[in-house]
């Protein structure tokens, strides 16, 4: 065997001083700590020289100091002494207690060996006191002093644990063992019976608190082998001492192994401090010491744990497969160790210091098992908005691909917070779920948003083409009938686009009254859309009058331009112009999408074309109906031009109109004049009877006929130079000038060019087979052509090339 476990170690000094460290040494030596419940305590109590170290150290194999009687009969074992049993199957931890009635401590030997009785008492689960067979029946000597305070003393314990009191009869006489027996256990039973007990235990009886044994051994000295044969037979009722049925068998107030130590120093500074020594609250003193050190012990063994730190460090960067499987075995396991090191304490105690150290560990684990959950969510979130985009492209149906989508990620979600899930963690899971349910639903209505504004604006821009452009050239033509058929065009249309508008809305599972609403919008966007098209034109309304009546005026039934050169009836054809214009304008003044009936166009023909004190006004209207701001029967949010801006437009429209009225009367009238310059035939026939001898001298003579002929030329050229019948349609005063002021430089630049022409021919190396022709006569001829060609247009006064009516001819005002 081990040196180690038969050295003897002092725990108690002589000076009453207790080595907390000497009893750390020695059970960290021993291995005591491991044992949990599986171990009992042996001291020994009796009378100084009775031969106490020599007992345990033959009964035990312990290496106590023994008294030499040869020296002397002094005192041998000094405090309490502590040290492993050898030999023993049972761990059996051995307490050697000073001698009692010793000389050496004198007055003070009293209290000391009653503190260390009752330090035996609550340590130990057999206390073995020694006697000498001789003091059997003594007072002092047979320690009935001692017991009869210790006694006392342990009724205050309140402990329901019963201590083995095993009496050993030191060299044994004749006397029979059983009447020896007898004889003390009816000493202690009286010692008993003469106590005075607490109110608790009146009626307690001695069995309650202890089992007495009684043993004898021969005299050592002088039958050292009998000696030693009866204590080898008492060794063996030390075996399995803590088994059913032995020494040490109610294990009911056993501190665990590795407790001991604590509990030992606590009881010694009670009992130092004469205190009431309670051993259940000790008990539960020592269990949450011993169970709190351990605790702290695993939770810093756990932190430092390397699977735990690459766990916690592993989240950090995504999702972790099984964490709450392998974070629990983690767990699992420093409980389990708490269990197996604390299983021998006070229930009580350890199941409230495992509560706190599971408590303690999952508070560190919190964070990381946070930061897991959040990763579930985010993935989660990030998955379910991938697989909606991809069934959305995929043109699957809206409601449908989020109740599919939904039913995934939250499936995928219930199965991530399983594997993330702790055991030891109860928590509730609808907080993080509702959670993602919030942030997907919120997802889905930001989609779901997105998407009906791309189908409202693509119907609306549907709506907007379909309305636009027909609306704008129906209103362009100002037709009576432009309101119906723009209202058959618009129901048309937004009936159209409603239902399948309806139809798509449909597969968004939206509510009944938001559905309605929308589609409402839509029918309101199209009425606006019409709107905004008749207000655009009624602000060009005296544009677009002004290009109907140009249109009426200049140009026939047959769409073909008018020449002014008949007898039409240009004060008809303006009244006409006028009156489409008037009408387009009766067109553009308000909106008709409601088919109302009103009175605008015959207020409008009545006020400004029939304007007068004497008109039809007065028969059909008892007051000026362009008097207002308002139509009748129109309301204000339908008017595009009020009456008041009607009369105005049509001051405007009229000043820039007349001008090309007067134009065209003019044209008339100089065409009328210009065809009846000649002469009446009777005129002609009296001048031919007259100038009949004036004829004959001209061809008497012919150089008169050749001035006459060259003065002809002349002239005829000049005529056809220039426009003579347009220049009088100015005057006479004033086309005279314009002639005489033009003829000088026309007859020089004809006489010029015809000496040009006979200079060239002089010099010319090739004449020509023909005669040659003068510059002026080919002019002539060009122009004669063009005189023919030419014809009076009219121009309104809007157009690019003309701001008023004119005559279009090919004047020969160029050389």
């Amino acid at each position: 065997m081990d040196a180690a476990e038969c050295d003897a170690a002092q725990v108690v000094g002589a000076d009453g001083e207790m080595d907390a460290a000497a009893v750390e040494r020695f059970a960290a030596a021993s291995g005591l700590p491991a044992r949990g419940l599986s171990y009992a305590v042996v001291s020994i109590l009796g009378p100084q020289g009775s031969g106490k170290s020599t007992l345990l150290n033959h009964l035990f194999g312990t290496s106590f100091r023994e008294m030499d009687a040869l020296q002397g009969r002094n005192q041998t074992t000094k405090g309490i002494w502590i040290a492993k049993a050898v030999g023993i199957e049972t761990f059996t931890v051995v307490l050697d207690l000073e001698g009692t009635d010793g000389r050496e401590r004198g007055q003070d030997d009293t209290a000391f060996e009653k503190q260390s009785a009752l330090f035996a008492l609550a340590v130990s689960d057999i206390v073995m006191i020694n006697l000498w067979c001789h003091d059997i029946g003594r007072e002092h000597a047979a320690n009935r002093p001692l017991l009869r305070t210790v006694f006392q003393v342990l009724m205050r314990l309140f402990s329901p644990r019963k201590t083995t009191l095993l009496l050993v009869i030191r060299d044994k006489t004749k006397t029979p063992l059983e009447y020896l027996t007898q004889a003390l256990k009816e000493d202690i039973q009286k010692i008993w019976d003469s106590l005075q007990k607490p109110e608790a235990y009146k009626e307690a009886t001695l069995s309650e608190f202890f089992n007495v044994e009684v043993s004898a051994l021969s005299s050592y000295e002088e039958k050292e082998e009998l000696f030693k044969e009866q204590v080898e037979q008492l060794k063996q009722r030390f075996h399995h001492s803590i088994a059913p049925g032995g020494l040490a068998a109610d294990r009911r107030g056993v501190v665990p192994a590795s407790g001991f130590c604590l509990s030992a120093a606590q009881i010694w500074k009670i009992i130092r401090q004469n205190k009431d020594l309670n051993l259940p609250a000790h008990k539960v003193m020592v269990a949450t010491v011993r169970c709190e050190e351990i605790a702290n012990e695993k939770l810093r063994d756990f932190l430092s744990n390397k699977g735990w730190r690459e766990l916690e460090e592993a989240v950090k960067s995504g999702p972790i497969p099984s964490f709450g499987m392998r974070l629990g075995a983690i767990l699992d396991s420093y409980l389990s160790e708490y269990d197996m090191e604390t299983m021998y304490f006070d229930e009580g105690v350890r199941t409230a210091k495992r509560k706190q150290l599971e408590s303690s560990m999952l508070d560190h684990t919190y964070p990381a098992l946070e930061t897991v959950i959040e990763n579930l969510h985010l993935a989660t979130l990030d998955k379910f908005r991938s697989d909606l985009e991809q069934s959305l492209r995929s043109r699957e149906g809206f409601t449908a691909s989020v109740r599919q989508c939904v039913q995934a990620s939250m499936a995928e979600f219930e199965a991530g917070l399983r594997d993330a899930a702790v055991k030891h963690v109860e928590w509730d899971a609808s907080k993080v779920r509702n959670k993602l349910q919030e942030h997907i639903q919120a997802h889905v209505e930001s989609i779901r948003n997105g998407k009906l504004a791309e189908l409202k604006a693509k119907y609306e821009k549907n709506l907007s083409d379909a309305l636009a452009g027909p609306v704008q050239s129906i209103l362009e033509t100002g037709e009576r009938d432009s309101w119906a058929c723009i209202r058959r065009l618009y129901r048309r249309e937004t009936e159209h686009a409603a239902l399948a508008f309806s139809a798509s809305l449909s597969e968004f599972d939206l509510d009944q009254t938001i559905s309605s609403k929308m589609v409402s919008d839509l029918r309101e966007h199209a009425r606006s859309v019409v709107a905004m098209k008749a207000r655009e034109e009624a602000e060009n309304v005296l544009m677009r009058m002004k290009e109907r009546f140009f249109t009426v005026l200049s140009r026939d039934r047959d769409s073909m331009p008018r020449t002014w050169i008949g007898d039409e009836d240009i004060r008809a054809i303006t009244r006409e112009a006028r009156l489409e214009a008037l009408r387009l304008m009766s067109v553009m003044a308000a909106i008709r999408l409601d088919d109302k009936p009103d009175k605008i166009d015959r207020a409008l023909i009545t006020a400004l074309l029939n304007g007068g004190p004497f008109s039809k006004r007065s028969i059909e209207f008892t007051y000026d109906p362009l008097a207002s701001s308002t139509w009748e029967e129109v309301s204000p949010k339908d008017t595009l031009i009020t009456p008041v801006q009607c009369k105005s437009i049509w001051r405007q429209f009229k000043a820039e109109t007349e001008y090309a009225v007067a134009q065209a009367m003019s044209m008339q009238e100089a065409h009328r004049r210009s065809n009846k310059w000649l002469p009446p035939a009777w005129t002609i026939l009296l001048l031919a009877i007259l100038g009949y001898n004036e004829f004959m001298f001209l061809l008497r003579n012919p150089l008169y006929l050749l001035g006459l002929s060259v003065a002809f030329v002349l002239s005829y050229a000049i005529w056809l130079q220039y426009d003579i019948t347009a220049y009088f349609r100015h005057g006479t005063l004033s086309a005279l000038l314009t002639i005489l002021s033009r003829l000088l430089p026309t007859i020089m630049e004809i006489m010029t060019a015809i000496v040009n022409m006979s200079h060239g021919q002089k010099h010319s190396p090739h004449r020509s087979h023909h005669p040659p022709v003068l510059h002026a006569a080919q002019s002539f001829m060009n122009q004669t052509w063009q005189h023919g060609q030419a014809q009076v247009h009219y121009q309104s006064p809007d157009s690019p090339s003309s701001s008023s009516s004119s005559v279009n001819s090919n004047s020969g005002d160029e050389s």
